[in-house]
């Protein structure tokens, strides 16, 4: 390490540059640090696939002259590949302001001696309340009755206080919880507090849960009026809810997904959505994302049965201060000479 640490704080438009610089300013203390500034281009411009990562932006020639003489990089999304670690010999720790380090090539870190960390839990809270918010969106028709009034100048949404069209009340509504994790925690302790019936399914989650334990997913669903998602997307997780598992709900069943988007097949919640199986669903995530144009879930009759936001749900400021912090503290550990706490490499 030289005297004076060098780092690079690759921000961008929600995790902010000076965020980043003045939690590791706080963090190193009396050790000197040079922080050197650059911005990416998300959330205003999509990221995607750069090379051999997902999820990044396509910056590798800016980051390559930042790194110059750069012994750290934290980022959230700047495409850490094998092109851009071979052009900084002089970077040894890279922390990632997100949840996963899908944006570096983790082999390649690990070829040129570069550890990777990463920041998990950040937005945990964020994206719990959001998965609550949609969740009584979706119930309440909320963004309906707003169009109509707000929009269209119309008293129409009155309808939805008929009993035909009206809502569902979270307190004592059976609702599924599929997945148990930091956010899945947090919903089932809010949805209790609702006065929900609470039912989490998760086979690897042992001890004690705010809800009934239910053993199988096809339980799970059977009892529920409300399913909402939680599961981290892996191999075995993709495709989770399709046509099989949702005609499995009770008629007129809801589903929120803020999770992500391939774990439930879109098509299949199209037609239960269709053929009225299915009487509202709210998503934040999509198996493709941004949504494609002309997408079946934007389009009528469709659009006035869901409630979609564009992957919003752990957009909040304190989600960016916190990604910024527990950077910092990665950076303090490696300063002092102290375990690295979420390191991967």
């Amino acid at each position: 390490m030289s005297q004076t640490l060098q780092v690079v704080a690759a921000g961008d438009h929600f995790v902010l540059p000076d965020l980043i610089a003045r939690a590791v300013a706080d963090e190193v203390g009396e050790h000197p640090v040079n922080v050197s500034e650059l911005r990416l281009g998300w959330p205003l411009e999509p990221f995607g696939p750069v090379a051999e990562v997902t999820e990044a932006s396509d910056a590798e020639d800016e980051l390559i002259e930042a790194l110059a003489g750069a012994e750290v990089l934290i980022t959230q999304m700047g495409p850490v590949t094998e092109r851009v670690l071979a052009a900084a010999p002089d970077l040894r720790l890279v922390v990632v302001c997100r949840g996963g380090p899908v944006n570096v090539n983790l082999d390649a870190a690990k070829a040129h001696d570069v550890r990777v960390c990463f920041a998990p839990g950040r937005n945990a809270a964020a994206t719990a309340e959001f998965t609550v918010g949609l969740l009584l969106a979706a119930l309440r028709r909320i963004p309906q009755a707003h169009d109509l009034l707000a929009r269209q100048g119309s008293w129409e949404g009155a309808t939805y206080y008929t009993y035909e069209h009206s809502g569902l009340e979270l307190e004592d509504l059976p609702v599924g919880l599929v997945g148990y994790g930091a956010v899945g925690s947090r919903v089932a302790r809010v949805l209790c507090a609702f006065g929900a019936q609470v039912m989490v399914y998760d086979p690897y989650v042992r001890g004690e849960i705010h809800g009934l334990r239910v053993t199988s997913l096809d339980e799970l669903l059977a009892r529920s009026r409300v399913i909402t998602l939680h599961a981290r997307l892996t191999p075995e997780t993709r495709g989770l809810i399709g046509a099989r598992e949702l005609a499995l709900l009770p008629s007129g069943a809801v589903v929120v997904n803020v999770a992500r988007g391939p774990l439930l097949d879109e098509d299949a919640l199209c037609d239960a959505l269709e053929s009225g199986r299915l009487s509202a669903a709210a998503l934040d995530t999509y198996a493709r994302e941004p949504l494609p144009a002309g997408a079946r879930l934007t389009a009528p009759p469709l659009a006035e049965r869901v409630v979609l936001t564009p992957h919003l749900g752990g957009a909040s400021r304190a989600v960016a201060e916190k990604a910024a912090a527990i950077a910092a503290a990665e950076v303090g550990r490696w300063v002092r000479g102290e375990p690295l706490a979420n390191c991967l490499t």
